[in-house]
């Protein structure tokens, strides 16, 4: 089940007055990409995955906005919602789409077809969202029909797809001999340009190589999967609960960073971001890394793995700033990113107290990790009352110093906020002041 052009569909939904217009998600400056776009851009040619600039040039009125992960998880969790009541055997991916193993509804005398046309229905009148459903033997032709379903553009105009397609035995063979290597799972434009060079541009052309050759090119587990794809066999499980591995915050700068400083105040605002989404999941972390892209596009990233897990902002900046130390800076940043993994319940983290002489080793990182710890221990009972606040009189109803700027309370909550590149560079902005 996928849901269609999510974001963009969720802000027309907020704001009815974007209905039938060109609407995009995604970072409206220069070094921008769009997620998501709705029907009507992309009868000019509007994709996800497209630089913004492209997106502007193909569609002069496309309406690009920033958008907003706490609305999206909003309508997520309302989808799964709706799915977990026709089968609790279902596993998600990102925000819009599920794979869902209905084996179990043969028990109930239940035709899989006429489940998922209702499950498109419910979603579509509860929900106000239209989405694809693909039946399939396996996770492959599942996914392959769910994109089979949907509606596609042909010479700017819109063909309604059939809403939910079945992948018949027969279909499975014309697919296997029609669709191009692009089209597996996993495959992208990395992958397909290898396999272009072995002069394997079609599924058809996978089964005639050995998977000992294939391994040799794109490594063994892709070879495997691969080669089983090229039968129309996927032995990928449908997983339940699928454990929560890491998160992070990502941000694309409309103007490049140079210099310590200018990360370093990065930095902050992403640790915050970080935090406050480990507290909401009631987790801590002990693995911090930072991810640095220059203007080359050539990146470099830094970890931490510590023995105790934090979710203080304080104590997640400390390891981000070490890390961030090691880093030659001499170029302009592009990217900056910070994540957290190795999670444990907040119950399960073991903690000794700090009684601030750690801090004062010569080794930045063990200093850093010092810092961590107490800032970890000490800042608990602060953390959990500006959360409580929070809690019950919303985001902004409570800041520290930092987080207020000439506008007011500036709480970033939202992972990926700037994940698909800033709106437009601080010089762009208007910057003129009442007296």
């Amino acid at each position: 089940m996928d849901l269609d052009a999510f974001f963009a569909s969720v802000e027309v939904l907020d704001d009815p007055s974007l209905r039938g217009k060109p609407v995009a998600v995604g970072g409206a400056g220069e070094r921008g990409v769009i997620a998501s776009a709705s029907y009507e851009a992309r009868r000019y040619g509007v994709r996800s995955a497209m630089p913004s600039v492209i997106a502007k040039r193909a569609c002069p009125l496309l309406i690009i906005l920033p958008g907003r992960f706490d609305r999206y998880e909003e309508y997520s969790r309302q989808f799964h919602d709706v799915v977990r009541d026709l089968t609790p055997d279902y596993e998600p991916l990102g925000l819009d789409e599920v794979f869902a193993d209905l084996r179990s509804l043969r028990r109930l005398d239940v035709r899989p077809l006429d489940a998922a046309a209702a499950l498109r229905r419910r979603i579509t009148n509860e929900l106000g969202l239209h989405c694809g459903v693909g039946l399939g033997r396996n996770k492959l032709f599942a996914k392959l029909a769910s994109k089979e379903s949907k509606p596609r553009v042909v010479d700017r105009g819109l063909v309604e797809g059939p809403g939910v397609f079945w992948v018949s035995p027969a279909q499975e063979a014309e697919w296997l001999d029609v669709l191009p290597v692009r089209a597996l799972w996993g495959v992208g434009p990395a992958t397909a340009a290898k396999l272009s060079q072995l002069g394997l541009t079609w599924v058809r052309d996978l089964a005639r190589v050995d998977e000992a050759t294939l391994a040799q090119h794109v490594g063994p587990s892709m070879a495997a999967a691969l080669a089983a794809y090229a039968k129309g066999e996927d032995f990928r499980d449908v997983v339940v609960d699928r454990a929560l591995k890491s998160l992070g915050h990502d941000q694309t700068f409309a103007r490049s960073l140079t210099g310590l400083g200018e990360v370093r105040e990065a930095l902050k605002v992403h640790a915050g971001v970080v935090a406050r989404a480990l507290r909401e999941k009631d987790r801590v972390a002990r693995t911090i890394t930072v991810i640095v892209r220059f203007d080359d596009r050539t990146s470099v990233s830094r970890s931490q793995t510590l023995s105790f897990g934090i979710d203080d902002e304080d104590a997640i900046e400390a390891i981000g700033e070490a890390l961030v130390q090691s880093v030659d800076l001499s170029r302009s940043v592009r990217l900056f990113g910070l994540h957290a993994s190795g999670f444990l319940e907040r119950s399960e983290n073991q903690m000794q107290l700090s009684f601030g002489i750690e801090t004062a080793s010569r080794d930045a990182k063990a200093g850093a990790v010092a810092i961590s710890r107490g800032r970890q221990v000490d800042n608990e009972a602060l953390r959990d009352a500006i959360d409580e606040v929070r809690r019950r009189f919303g985001r902004t109803s409570l800041a520290t110093a930092n987080e207020l700027s000439e506008k007011g309370v500036d709480v970033a909550t939202q992972r990926g906020r700037h994940a698909f590149g800033p709106e437009v560079a601080r010089d762009e902005r208007d910057t003129t002041r009442e007296p």
